[in-house]
């Protein structure tokens, strides 16, 4: 497997620093030493340097007071260590273009495969070429390096010659011991004891490195794991970068336009495409950017960000209508593109399912009658209500033609599950007392814990319909450990004379 490895952290300053006024960046910017600093526990303590600093005598990790002495007119700028991550992040994803995964090792570097596809760009120095000119594009200068190994390719792209290529007979052994990734405590105690090199490693037998080190599990403390990391012994696990899917919805229009009404139908186009979008992904929009390509190449962006995740697109139209009174539309605008590059998951209501019958026709009477027109009378039933304390019995299904009974709605103080079983399941119960709450059940093979209980509620058998030996029911609301709730009952009381001992029951699933 070929990994490249990007070193990027002065390019990072470079994009923290404002250019000075009359300076273009790179030049202006570059010409006096600054620093970027970030506040520890210690003080101010610098985080990255500028060519100039460095030629001044300014050190990374060094504290502000100790930069200042050696350099007075050092300036700084606050670190944007979010920033850093989030830059880095998007330039892996965007360097994917070189293999089919990368991943991000911070604070400057970035991990690609490029297992098989350096055919692609004309061998492994060609594709190194094409990565450095493309990102010298971007303003960025790399070190570059492809290795058989994360290790390997960390190593040469930070202490290696440039570029560098490591085929399977190369050693690294002429490398200082900081191509290992070690913490600087354990590089200084390996110079100590005259471990300077890689290769001097190789001259210590392993099993004295493995005593003096016997306690260090992280690798980064540890010069024999990342000796072995270096060398493919031992696998290195790495965390790809994946892409999140904004959502997007774009018009391109056949005539430039000019005037305000039709932008303002078009918007409101956009915003019924993007809300059925956002809600078949389960979720509401926080931030919208609506982007507007203009035919002389500029494009405008309005943003729009919300108190809280919504999908209405009347609210959206709303809102972007006073946004787009200062858009100048120039010679006309010939694409239109809403963007939500910030979601948060928003559930269903059922004022949305209602919203949704009355605009669309999918309210429960028009679904009917289209599967009785495709499936035939008899073949289509719907369930009405039933005068019974029996759960069970508390419905009956009926053809749809057939008008609906009357009801007092004398059982509607209720409270009942959202799911009843089509049968009720027998399960085993365990209580305090014949008469006490549950407190564990088996059910389906697997034992629950029972965290809370609620009942009884009582329903006495119905006489007039059953035998003599029916029993009654005490029905109790529970909830399990992982936070499940259940609705079971137990049939009949010990010693009523009907049976042997109660029996339980598992009847209904709780929201």
């Amino acid at each position: 497997m070929a990994i490249w490895c990007a070193h990027l952290s002065i390019d990072r300053w470079r994009q923290s620093l404002p250019a000075p006024e009359g300076c273009a960046r790179g030049t202006g910017a570059d010409a006096q030493p600054h620093a970027l600093i970030a506040e520890t526990a210690h003080g101010s303590r610098i985080t990255a340097i500028n060519p100039a600093a460095v030629q001044a005598g300014v050190r990374r990790d060094a504290l502000l007071a100790d930069a200042r002495a050696v350099c007075p007119s050092l300036a700084t700028s606050p670190a944007d260590p979010a920033g850093d991550l989030a830059f880095l992040e998007a330039l892996a994803l965007w360097a994917q273009r070189w293999g089919p995964w990368s991943a991000i090792d911070p604070p400057d570097g970035i991990i690609i495969d490029v297992t098989g596809v350096s055919h692609l760009f004309g061998g492994e120095a060609a594709l190194l070429g094409d990565a450095g000119r493309r990102l010298f594009a971007r303003g960025l200068t790399v070190r570059a390096a492809i290795a058989p190994t994360a290790g390997a390719a960390w190593a040469l792209a930070h202490y290696g010659p440039q570029p560098a290529i490591m085929h399977g007979g190369d050693s690294l052994d002429d490398l200082p011991v900081a191509a290992l990734r070690l913490d600087p405590a354990v590089n200084l105690l390996l110079r100590r004891l005259g471990l300077k090199r890689i290769g001097d490693l190789g001259g210590v037998a392993r099993p004295a490195l493995a005593r003096r080190f016997r306690n260090r599990h992280n690798p980064a403390a540890n010069p024999l794991i990342r000796l072995d990391q270096l060398l493919g012994r031992v696998p290195e696990p790495l965390l790809p970068v994946i892409a999140h899917e904004v959502p997007l919805v774009q018009r391109r229009l056949m005539e430039p336009i000019r005037h305000r009404e039709l932008l303002d139908r078009v918007m409101a186009d956009l915003a019924n495409d993007m809300a059925r979008l956002l809600e078949a992904r389960g979720e509401g929009a926080r931030r919208l950017e609506a982007g507007l390509w203009r035919v002389d190449g500029e494009v405008l962006v309005r943003r729009l960000e919300l108190a809280s995740a919504s999908r209405d697109a009347a609210h959206i139209v709303r809102l972007f209508a006073a946004r787009l009174d200062d858009v100048d539309a120039g010679f006309g605008i010939e694409m239109v593109r809403l963007r939500a590059p910030w979601c948060e998951p928003v559930a269903l209501s059922q004022r949305d399912f209602d919203a949704a019958s009355e605009e669309h026709g999918t309210s429960l009477a028009a679904c009917m009658d289209r599967l009785v027109v495709r499936l035939g009378e008899g073949a289509v039933r719907r369930p009405v209500p039933h005068a019974s304390h029996l759960p069970e019995r508390a419905q009956r299904w009926h053809p749809p033609l057939e008008p609906q009974p009357a009801s007092q709605g004398e059982l509607a103080f209720h409270e009942r599950p959202l799911k009843l079983l089509d049968r009720a399941e027998r399960i085993a119960v365990i209580y305090a007392t014949p008469d006490g709450l549950p407190r564990r059940f088996s059910w389906r093979g697997k034992l629950h814990d029972i965290t809370r209980a609620e009942g009884p509620e009582r329903i006495a058998p119905e006489w007039w319909r059953e035998r003599s030996s029916a029993r009654l029911r005490d029905y109790y609301r529970i909830e399990d450990e992982a936070g499940r709730r259940y609705w079971i009952y137990r049939a009949g009381l010990a010693g009523d004379g009907r049976g042997g001992m109660p029996e339980w029951f598992l009847q209904g699933l709780c929201g």
